[in-house]
Parts: structure tokens; sequence; C-alpha cells
């Protein structure tokens, strides 16, 4: 039986608003790494949900890459088919991936033909080794999948990408409308205790608003914040697009992913 560490879940009325400094609300307790026992805040005014303060992050990154993140490759090869006609829309100079975990996808676009580079202070740099990028310097596009969730100080993070760059191109699951309980949505995820920020469409229209942005959406996991508007219809276009890529896939294929299958499994041998 695995011992449990509470850790300062009767403060549930004191925690401020890491978006919009808003005083937050009890939300929810939840397990994490299988053994803290720790509290999940919710903001009234923007949507925001974050734990409690996360003592526990550099253990829950003793490897960069979660073993129950087993859609990291298939998401690489997705978010690059996505990036291929997103460059369709904006000028093709120096691109950076942020938290671009091993260089996959830097590789990947490279062997596309496009200027990327690489940036993650966790991972190691397997496949995009001698094109690292740097905070420094200035990029027309961002591309940031699967991090905005693991920031602690997400303003922090994303005013330190906006200011370098006319167009961030990002990945995040939004907060389902009836704002579900830990046990409820899969996204906390926090048997791995990596993911410990969550936006709503009304957290990412705040941001966008404070940093005079344009926002764009597809309501689901995929945005965009940019310094100049992209055509209003991008997203439309890009599900026409996804519907045709995987139309002719499925002509070959008629599997089904075991993505799922195999995370679940994983998460369930944790426990």
């Amino acid at each position: 039986m695995k011992q449990t560490t509470q850790h300062n879940t009767t403060q549930h009325n004191t925690t401020t608003c890491k978006i919009c400094n808003s005083d937050m609300n009890f939300h929810d307790n939840g397990l994490i790494l299988n053994k803290y026992n720790i509290t999940y805040h919710i903001c009234p005014t923007c949507g925001f949900i974050q734990t409690e303060h996360p003592y526990w992050v550099d253990e829950s990154y003793s490897n960069a890459i979660a073993a129950a993140d087993t859609g990291c490759i298939f998401r690489n090869l997705s978010n690059s088919a996505d990036l291929l006609f997103l460059m369709k829309f904006i000028e093709n100079t120096l691109c950076l991936d942020f938290g671009g975990g091993h260089g996959v996808l830097t590789r990947i676009m490279r062997d596309y033909g496009f200027n990327f580079e690489h940036y993650d202070k966790y991972a190691e740099n397997l496949f995009a080794n001698g094109f690292e990028g740097s905070l420094e310097q200035k990029y027309n596009l961002i591309t940031s999948f699967e991090n905005f969730e693991h920031f602690v100080n997400p303003m922090e993070e994303i005013e330190k990408l906006i200011n370098i760059t006319d167009v961030l191109y990002f990945s995040t699951e939004i907060i389902p409308a009836n704002n579900p309980k830990i046990n409820d949505w899969w996204y906390y995820v926090p048997s791995t205790g990596q993911h410990i920020s969550f936006y709503s469409i009304k957290t990412l229209q705040y941001i966008a608003n404070k940093y005079k942005l344009y926002f764009y959406t597809n309501s689901h996991s995929i945005h965009i914040f940019s310094k100049k508007p992209i055509a209003k219809a991008f997203f439309f276009y890009l599900r026409i697009y996804n519907k045709i890529c995987r139309m002719n896939l499925q002509k070959y294929f008629k599997n089904e992913s075991k993505t799922w299958e195999d995370m679940n499994k994983i998460i369930s041998s944790t426990n």
C-alpha cells in the first residue's frame, strides 16, 4: 500500500491566480506521483486551474518525457503536418520549437526545408543536435507543444516567448466547460506530477488581451497568439486539411491506435 503525504491542503482560499491575480477558490484534491495529496485551485475570474505550489516538480522530471506520454511520437508527426500547413500563412524565416523534448519536431521540420531550431532545458537534444536555439534570439514563429500545462509561473514564461516572436503557435488541452474534478478529466494526469497549470478559453483570451495579441483557437487543443492578424478561417481550413490527410491514411490502415490503451496500461501499472 502506497504511503501518501499531506501538504498544505487546508489553505484553500489564500491562493492568488497566476494569470489574473484574482483570489482563487478550492477546486479539488489529487494524489500527485501517487504519494502527495495536494490541492487544486480554480479562478472564478479567468477560469484558470492550478495546483498548490508544485514542490514535487524536480521529482516529476526525473525523466523529461513521462513514461505515460505514449502519444509523444505520434504528436510530433501530427504537429509537423499541421505546421506544414501553417507555414503557408506566415513568413518562412527563423523558427524555434520551445520545450521541444529530444528534438524530433525540429529535425522533421528541417528535413522539410524549414529553418527550425530547438530549445528544451529539461530534455537532451538527440535529434536536432547542432541546431540549438536561444531565448536571446528573435524568431518569426515559436512553436510550443504540450508545455503550457507544465509552467510553474505561466505569465513569466508566456511573456518571455511573446517578447521574442511575432507568432506563438502552441498546444494545451482546454478545460471542459463543466470544470471537471481530478478523477473526471484525463489531462490532469496527477500520476506524472508534470501537469500543474490548466487553461480555459477565457484564460487564454485574458492573456491575449493583456498583451494586445490576436488570439485564434480550434477551441480544443491548438491555439495561436499573434502580433499580426492571420486568416480568420485558418482553423477551418486546417480541419479540412486534417480530414483529407486522415482519409488518405484510412484507405490503407484500418487498425485502431494503441496510444490511449498503452497510456492507460502504464498509468495503471504505477498505481
